[in-house]
């Protein structure tokens, strides 16, 4: 017998803080809350339900999807077409928007998704995720196009990711800080396990692939060869490098420990005209919100992520985010090479 907060019981203390709220919102994010459920059962069963391998398809983005990537993109829409809560949804996995069926009521709210982040991971059972945002669809649309959905970072209402690894989490902001809640299997409900989540401002750990070291910007190098070179460097201090492949796992363990999570720029994207390599609407901007709700910052190297105004549905940035004077040290550095390129 637990006595914990729930997430629902979470929710709904949260909506009678409002005194106009309707309970649309917390319905919603309920919904998919029972998303993350079923397919944090897919995940945990993997090979003994046949889900596991290459669908021998691939996304909008030309990547080869995975089994999952497919099963749990229709559970996400399929536990929240239905109920009269969105306008519509996005997903990753889709190349357009995705239109709520007509025999179902619309509401006020916008759903973007990474179904499965961290797929590569699957079949080597490392740990994944799901990555959700909610926005508000404009006033009088009753049918959103994609340019509804390209509203800049700020302008969530709430952003959050499950984890499934050891336990299965829940991670979610609404604006109002940071909390976490764990999976309990013996009563299938999510309870408030780690509440008011901070980042510490500092920290001796950074995950970026060094295996892409050739091809980044000036910045960037200069950052990761003063964490390599340690105590006797100009940092004065040792550091750790960690490195998951898998968003959502690289962004919990920041939250936890502190830390800073590299995917930069680099040569062989602006050679395939490509901003990056993360997708703005559904990993970049939730994980933002989420990391400088918790005290950090998330910043291309240019600007900060939640200012920029998307320009499409599959938009990529970089992606630099974390411990808030890790990020504002790389930062600095792009200014120093941007300066110096000035002068």
């Amino acid at each position: 017998m637990h006595n914990g907060t729930t997430i629902t019981q979470f929710l709904i203390e949260e909506q009678r803080r409002l005194p106009a709220a309707t309970g649309d919102f917390t319905s919603l994010l309920n919904d998919i809350v029972t998303a993350c459920k079923v397919i944090s059962n897919a995940v945990n069963h993997g090979a003994l339900i046949g889900v596991l391998g290459s669908a021998e398809t691939e996304n909008v983005q030309g990547e080869t999807q995975k089994k999952l990537d497919i099963i749990t993109n229709e559970v996400f829409i399929k536990s929240n077409e239905w109920a009269g809560h969105l306008a519509g949804m996005a997903s990753e996995e889709m190349e357009d928007v995705y239109a709520i069926p007509a025999e179902y009521p619309r509401g006020k709210y916008l759903l973007v998704f990474d179904p499965l982040d961290g797929s590569s991971n699957i079949d080597v059972n490392v740990s994944v995720g799901t990555i959700f945002s909610i926005l508000r669809c404009p006033e009088d649309v009753e049918n959103p196009t994609a340019e509804d959905f390209l509203q800049p970072g700020t302008e969530q209402v709430c952003a959050g990711y499950a984890l499934y690894g050891p336990s299965t989490m829940m991670v979610l902001t609404t604006g109002n800080g940071v909390n976490g809640f764990t999976l309990d299997q013996n009563i299938g409900e999510f309870v408030l396990t780690h509440p008011d989540m901070t980042i510490p401002q500092a920290t001796q750990e950074f995950a970026v692939n060094t295996s892409n070291t050739r091809f980044w910007e000036a910045p960037v190098k200069r950052y990761i060869d003063e964490c390599m070179a340690g105590s006797e460097g100009p940092r004065g201090k040792d550091f750790n490098m960690r490195w998951i492949a898998s968003m959502v796992a690289e962004v919990h363990r920041i939250l936890m420990r502190g830390g800073v999570f590299l995917y930069p720029l680099d040569t062989r994207m602006l050679a395939r005209g490509l901003g990056g390599k993360l997708r703005l609407l559904y990993e970049a901007n939730p994980m933002s919100f989420i990391i400088e709700q918790a005290g950090g910052a998330g910043h291309t190297g240019r600007q900060r992520i939640l200012d920029i105004a998307p320009d499409g549905l599959h938009q990529r940035v970089p992606v630099i985010l974390g411990s808030k004077e890790e990020v504002e040290r790389v930062a600095e550095y792009y200014r120093e090479m941007e300066n110096d390129t000035a002068a």
